[in-house]
């Protein structure tokens, strides 16, 4: 096929803006994100619900205190991702009605980031003891939503709803992963000696991040795939997203919960503080608990960046090019009557001898 000098055709751009969206000029939207928005509603519904039964359940003061420390990356993590959730659910609303407009786009984004914070911190304030723990707990749930709604601001929409997705997918494994715990304890050695313990508490880690990637990059790949499949059937012109958008999608579940760690640790650090002064133990489980989530968003990254970009690779097909032109083709055969050749001066004639031939002036 004939290209036109400097024009590249929609399918083979490398721009990830110009994948993004439509001939028409309007961003791609991203499929099924009301839905999304009211799974992460419920499911930040439900932390909310688990941490105040946790802390109601103990006794003031100490306990409190500690319970609400290991409450807080949950709940973080599921205001980060509801806030983008509900934001790229506004966003489709906003593209439909109005279009390409980015500092409407963004507006609503935060806008629907800063809803969703505002709710869980009047939910919080309303429900959860009034102490300065729950203050904590409130402003680092509002600061979350809202930054998670800035991430949803991207004109990729289609690669964030994949990313909420594959997050909101890990976020559930992490929780049901809890329930074999105890089986992969023995599994992997645990004994009575402490450092028996240790061992098996790092190969659980491991094996809970691993599997946690995989997920997330399964799951960023399937919602991807289903996005491209719906946009075609629907408008068999419009452009497809590339390998960048797969990349990003698998690794974006990593990326948010190393986000809400960082969250956690200037937002929540006078509670992590406190938690950490209660008792010697206290304060190297704290540490060794903010390592752990470090290395778990580190390995969610990765792997689940590597699993979506394998699965993207294993669905492209040989490239062609313009060594694969029949051999019945119309230039094959104007090749093949006209040979270069025939235009090139015979050797013999050149160097001929026959005084017959040569120059009569000479």
């Amino acid at each position: 096929m004939t290209k036109q000098p400097g024009r590249v055709p929609a399918a083979e751009s490398h721009d990830p803006a110009a994948d993004a969206a439509t001939p028409s000029g309007r961003p791609l939207p991203a499929p099924g994100a009301a839905v999304l928005a009211l799974l992460a509603l419920g499911w930040l519904t439900a932390m909310l619900w688990s941490t105040r039964e946790a802390i109601t359940s103990a006794a003031a003061g100490v306990t409190a205190i500690s319970l609400s420390a290991f409450a807080l990356p949950g709940v973080i993590s599921a205001a980060l991702v509801c806030g983008a959730a509900v934001a790229l659910a506004g966003g489709n609303l906003l593209a439909r009605r109005y279009g390409d407009w980015a500092t409407l786009r963004y507006a609503g984004a935060i806008g629907g980031g800063m809803l969703v914070g505002l709710a869980a911190a009047v939910a919080i304030n309303l429900t959860y003891f009034d102490t300065s723990t729950t203050n904590v707990i409130a402003g680092t749930t509002a600061a979350a939503a809202i930054i998670g709604g800035a991430v949803a601001a991207a004109r990729t929409a289609p690669a964030i709803g994949a990313v909420v997705t594959a997050a909101l997918g890990t976020l559930v494994f992490v929780v049901a992963f809890s329930q074999a715990r105890d089986p992969l304890f023995d599994l992997f050695g645990a004994g009575d000696s402490q450092q028996s313990l240790v061992d098996a508490a790092k190969w659980v880690s491991r094996t809970e991040s691993l599997v946690a990637g995989l997920v997330a990059g399964l799951l960023a790949f399937g919602y991807l795939t289903w996005a491209r499949r719906r946009l075609v059937r629907r408008d068999p012109a419009a452009p497809t997203l590339r390998w960048p958008a797969y990349l990003l999608a698998g690794a974006g579940p990593g990326l948010l919960l190393l986000l809400a760690e960082v969250i956690i640790r200037i937002g929540g650090r006078s509670l992590l503080d406190l938690a950490s002064a209660l008792s010697e133990a206290d304060a190297v489980a704290q540490t060794s608990l903010g390592t752990s989530r470090v290395d778990n968003g580190i390995w969610v990254l990765f792997v689940g960046a590597l699993t979506a970009l394998i699965a993207f690779g294993r669905t492209l097909g040989p490239a062609h090019t313009d060594d694969d032109t029949p051999a019945d083709s119309p230039d094959t055969a104007v090749a093949e009557r006209v040979d270069p050749q025939d235009d090139e001066p015979d050797p013999a004639e050149a160097f001929d001898t026959d005084p017959a031939k040569a120059d009569p002036a000479r």
